[in-house]
């Protein structure tokens, strides 16, 4: 009777899951918030309590945080990674410093300690590579000139990541000075060795691990995967992160065949561990820490689009791109989830979880309508203080006249003048983006122009 209360249970969940996904895939947004939504309607205090499942559940959500970092793993290799760190290592020292201090600062003002300042910073500094990828791809941007940058800031903080959480999961444990630091240098020395493995005989263990056989290949992948991250969780390294450079290891046939075969299995986990996520947090917690949530989300929404302006800039992108790279880095999704559901686990402060789930809501949601939105707002608003700059020094009876230069100069783009363009040989490369055109002239993109 058990068995069939759990068969009941989860065949229902996962219903509900697979509806919910074709209601944000009809109207392009991301389903994570859904799921979440989910998760509080199937948790505790919410509408249909889960119990005969939740033990489950709560496997299955661990699973779904491993997949997701293989899967980031398996999108970039060793080589990648350390041209990245060279060349793009002071973008991501700005987007710590604007996006990981204001998290910080809030759980002091809170009055939650230093242990929620670390979670807290966590959570917002890291923006969710699923669904910016995603975004990316909705919108065709993958061949725009500042997606690279987009990426390298992306893998920067996934980087980054086998650093910090070694470093929470000591913070949250309790540990002192001297098993902290030894925390970190397994960690640091795990990373290290797997990343010159696989840049010395990353061939050899991708060659080892392939098959011809979709079966076989799927099987030693995946024993692989959670061999070594439960191996990297009892020597105090995450999991998530033992998975993550079991990904990078891979590359070639290997990592393309894996990819394809472990897609829909970290779909399913994935939205497994949302909806735990979402059964962990009461409902009724959520109103007293939505202002917060609130104001904690525009302001690093704001401050995603100034790290992704400077690095965008520094790269030498045009204006455009720029406000386009800074509104794609506002989501936030699994990373910050996967952060605040370790902090709810070691049980630290009771509010955490909440303001954490509220604030993902908040700019999961407004994250793809950010990367759409940015830039053509940006323009409007800068067309129409010129218009207003125009008619307020422009002689009488020619306002009109001013207005029009002004509207002109918007379109070809501020100190760019469509003549010269034209006569540089410039072409148009126009980008249909939900009904309307983005469009870069190349001599914006290799001078910096703004368009």
């Amino acid at each position: 009777m058990h068995t069939a209360s759990v068969f009941i249970e989860l065949g229902s969940v996962i219903l509900v899951l697979g509806l919910l996904g074709r209601i944000a895939g009809r109207y392009g947004l991301s389903p994570i918030p859904l799921y979440l939504l989910g998760g509080l309607a199937f948790g505790r205090g919410g509408l249909l309590p889960l119990s005969a499942s939740e033990e489950f559940v709560a496997t299955g959500a661990e699973i779904g945080v491993v997949l997701l970092l293989l899967m980031l793993g398996l999108e970039y290799t060793a080589a990648d990674l350390v041209t990245n760190l060279k060349a793009q290592y002071p973008a991501g020292a700005v987007d710590f410093l604007l996006n990981a201090l204001p998290g910080a600062a809030a759980a002091l003002l809170l009055g939650w300690g230093p242990v929620a300042a670390v979670v807290l910073a966590g959570v917002t500094w890291i923006s969710s590579s699923g669904v910016i990828a995603k975004v990316l791809g909705d919108l065709g941007r993958l061949g725009n000139r500042e997606t690279p940058v987009i990426l390298s800031i992306l893998v920067l903080e996934d980087l980054a990541m086998a650093v910090y959480l070694p470093i929470l999961t000591a913070v949250l444990a309790g540990a002192g000075l001297v098993a902290g630091s030894i925390t970190l240098a397994i960690a640091l020395a795990t990373a290290g060795a797997v990343l010159f493995a696989a840049l010395r005989y990353g061939r050899l263990i991708s060659r080892f691990v392939s098959h011809d056989d979709p079966e076989k290949l799927l099987l030693v992948v995946l024993g692989l995967t959670l061999l070594v991250a439960g191996l990297a969780q009892q020597l105090q390294v995450s999991a998530a992160v033992g998975a993550f450079l079991v990904g990078i290891a891979l590359s070639g046939e290997a990592a393309e065949g894996a990819h394809i075969l472990l897609s829909p299995l970290r779909d399913l986990f994935a939205a497994v561990f949302f909806v735990f996520f979402g059964l962990s947090t009461d409902p009724t917690s959520i109103p007293p820490v939505l202002l917060p949530a609130l104001l904690l989300a525009v302001a690093t929404a704001l401050t995603k689009v100034a790290t992704g302006y400077w690095a965008a800039r520094r790269a030498g992108i045009a204006a455009r791109g720029r406000w386009r790279a800074g509104g794609a880095l506002v989501s936030r999704g699994e990373f910050s989830i996967v952060i605040a559901g370790l902090a709810v686990t070691a049980g630290i402060e009771p509010a955490l979880g909440p303001l954490a789930t509220a604030y993902v809501l908040i700019l999961v949601v407004t994250g793809p309508l950010a990367a759409r939105y940015t830039q053509p707002a940006v323009e409007r608003l800068g067309a129409l203080s010129g218009r207003r700059r125009a008619a307020r020094w422009a002689p009488a009876g020619t306002a009109a006249s001013a207005d029009a230069a002004v509207v002109a100069g918007s379109t070809a783009g501020a100190g760019a003048a469509p003549a010269a363009s034209a006569v540089a040989g410039a072409t148009v490369a126009s980008a249909t983006v939900g009904g309307g055109t983005v469009a870069e002239t190349p001599d914006e993109a290799v001078n910096g122009v703004a368009s």
